[in-house]
């Protein structure tokens, strides 16, 4: 018999506790290691920022606390596929594409382990693809924090990644990312991401 006076437990915010287990890097010597839930605190961050200068400096009118909860959970689904090094990611075409129904499959199982009336207003945090603007923005922001992490890497010593960061990975994140597509065109601020 079912006792029904304990209530249902839904497990949502214990298993997004564990993206702090979730390694990236995995293809690469770290001298500093760096988990899901710290690349999406990042990713959040240089994503509120990139709509404030956007909205401050070029007439913008997205909402930077929206770009905010989308970096949070960008990469979630991580939590059941692990992060997948973006090589093998974009190995081809059918992977790549295998590999996204299969982080679509993951965020449906976190949203199920919540209740229905909850799922419903997490949902669109987890599939924000049809927002455009934001989704081109958090990507940039994801690639920002990439790059930073390959810079921050080099000046801890790292050999595998140079100083100034790998140039063919800097050069990869400028052509997905381009100042021109995020800002008009137009030439935003310098506010360096790292110190020194």
């Amino acid at each position: 018999m079912k006792d029904v006076s304990k209530p249902e437990q839904y497990d949502f915010f214990a298993f997004l506790s564990r993206m702090r287990y979730i390694s990236r890097w995995g293809l690469m010597r770290n001298t500093v290691p760096e988990n899901i839930q710290e690349h999406s605190l990042d990713v959040a961050v240089i994503a509120h920022a990139l709509v404030l200068i956007r909205n401050t400096y070029f007439d913008g009118t997205l909402d930077p606390s929206r770009a905010a909860l989308y970096g949070i959970f960008h990469d979630a689904s991580e939590i059941f596929t692990g992060d997948m090094p973006t090589p093998v990611k974009h190995f081809n075409p059918h992977f790549k594409r295998s590999f996204h129904q299969l982080e679509d499959r993951a965020r449906r199982k976190l949203l199920a382990m919540l209740p229905p009336e909850l799922a419903r207003e997490y949902e669109p945090l987890f599939f924000f693809d049809d927002q455009e603007e934001y989704a081109r923005l958090v990507k940039a922001a994801d690639r920002i924090a990439a790059l930073t992490k390959c810079i921050e890497e080099g000046k801890s010593g790292n050999r595998e990644i140079p100083p100034g960061g790998n140039r063919a990975f800097r050069a990869a994140v400028c052509q997905r990312a381009p100042r021109g597509d995020l800002f008009s065109g137009k030439t935003p601020p310098r506010l360096p991401v790292i110190a020194g």
